[in-house]
């Protein structure tokens, strides 16, 4: 057993794939689930993905707190937690978003910041709440953790030996590299495919586009079905990095168009060939 006591703050995808795996692995005694909506809480504990409901002042009182809401809401809750946090609970989230993250962190929580691990599993799903979580989301998946020069050791360590537990290889990142990283690889992915299903849902003729769309629409814009408040608040937490990230796509996709434009055969092939060769060396590397 790595803790006595968990306490997790937003019961869905995340927060409840995370809890039912350390309970399956015999990692935690007790998990108590603290969340806005009271009807996803009890259904956590229905599911038992939890063993019972808590306040803030018990999820203070647990030995590691992890927060598994929408990054937007990160200073909010810590400022909930902070009168009632004991002087060594170990506070982590799973936000994909990480700067501003360890902002709030120091704002609500000053001194006690040290033993706040910023923390974000790559792993996920389309789909949200206590019924998509499962046990197996994040084994073999890799999970960064951004500890600030000040972070306790022990804290660092108390999350990474429970990251492990559930099946996740724990990697450091520092908060800057972390957003710019992921600006390019998931933020930008996401608003592209919200940004191409929202312009075909707002054409007149929609329903026609939209009746012959096959496999390669749904696989393209299956993250397009992910939840569009967590999405509004990574992409507003990470906006500088994923501006600049959405200035170079719109600059390659201006190229294409030219090229198209054009009837540019050989460059279309140049960067079609380029990127099937890149997606297929990054395949080889993936136990996807």
């Amino acid at each position: 057993m790595i803790v006595e006591r968990l306490a997790v703050v937003g019961v869905g995808l995340i927060g409840g794939s995370f809890a039912i795996a350390l309970k399956q692995a015999g990692a935690v005694g007790e998990v108590i689930g603290v969340g806005r909506n009271p009807a996803s809480v009890e259904q956590a504990r229905a599911r038992g993905l939890i063993d019972r409901v808590g306040d803030w002042r018990e999820a203070g009182q647990a030995d590691c707190v992890l927060l598994a809401m929408p990054v937007g809401e990160t200073e909010t809750v810590l400022r909930a937690l902070e009168p009632h946090l004991k002087a060594h609970t170990v506070v982590t989230d799973a936000g994909s978003t990480k700067s501003g993250v360890v902002a709030s962190a120091r704002a609500a929580l000053g001194a006690k910041c040290r033993t706040f691990v910023p923390g974000h599993p790559i792993a996920g799903s389309e789909q949200s709440g206590p019924d998509a979580a499962r046990t197996d989301l994040y084994r073999g998946r890799k999970v960064v953790l951004s500890p600030e020069a000040d972070t306790d050791p022990q804290a660092l360590a108390t999350v990474q030996a429970l990251w492990r537990a559930v099946g996740a290889e724990p990697e450091l990142l520092d908060p800057a590299t972390h957003d710019r990283i992921f600006a390019a690889v998931s933020h930008l992915p996401h608003l592209a495919a919200y940004a191409l299903v929202d312009e075909l849902a707002r054409r007149p003729d929609r329903d026609t586009f939209f009746r012959f769309a096959a496999s390669g629409f749904r696989d393209f814009t299956r993250i397009a079905g992910s939840s569009p408040v967590m999405w509004r608040d990574i992409a507003l937490a990470n906006r500088d990095a994923l501006t600049g990230e959405l200035n170079a796509y719109v600059a390659a996709l201006q190229t294409l168009s030219a090229a198209v434009a054009a009837g540019d055969g050989a460059t279309l092939l140049e960067i079609f060939s380029r990127a099937r060769d890149a997606r297929a060396s990054w395949i080889e590397t993936q136990d996807l």
